[in-house]
């Protein structure tokens, strides 16, 4: 098990990069209409708490639904922009998105568990490894976390039952039944 709880201002996290689908909001399979937006219990209240502790949001969010035609990424940010509606926390909440397109048959550019975006934005933004996270609840958002070398935590209803729990123990990611459990666990 590693250890996630914070022994200071040096420990918290500085950089969260955050998985859409299954960990901010409700995963309805290749979501395109902005009216099925659902955000998680307790996600607006984790969001708060990590912004009043200084750290950096970022969106970083599979969607191969647009690389196979199923919709547009123009549809995608219309839900994103209707996520940040709900959250109500103002339009800058994430230093920046990353909407990864391609399909999982494609080579990837940013599709996690690439860690391109990672890597570029710890550099734009002179952020130190050991103080970003990657948070989600697939295998591809922590395998992108590590292969970034930041952490990863998984955001997972059921722990216990969810689909990639021996690639989850693999990596030695700890998991959380929400994302405010992580943010009370790493803020205290």
């Amino acid at each position: 098990m590693i250890n996630v709880s914070s022994s200071g201002a040096a420990s918290r996290p500085s950089a969260v990069f955050l998985d859409r689908d299954g960990t901010l909001i409700e995963n309805r399979h290749y979501l395109a209409d902005p009216a099925s937006v659902v955000v998680l219990p307790g996600v607006r209240d984790a969001l708060c708490r990590l912004r009043a502790a200084g750290t950096r949001l970022f969106l970083f969010t599979n969607q191969s639904g647009v690389g196979r035609g199923y919709f547009t990424l123009a549809d995608v940010e219309r839900v994103n922009r209707r996520m940040i509606e709900v959250l109500d926390l103002g339009d800058d909440l994430f230093t920046a998105v990353c909407i990864a397109p391609e399909r999982p048959d494609e080579p990837p550019v940013y599709r996690k568990p690439s860690p391109r975006f990672i890597h570029e934005m710890l550099l734009a933004h002179a952020i130190a490894p050991e103080r970003a996270w990657m948070l989600g609840d697939a295998p591809s958002d922590w395998e992108a976390g590590h292969a970034a070398g930041i952490r990863a935590a998984a955001i997972v209803a059921d722990p216990a039952a969810e689909h990639g729990r021996a690639r989850r123990e693999e990596l030695g990611v700890p998991a959380f039944p929400g994302l405010l459990d992580w943010v009370a666990t790493v803020l205290g």
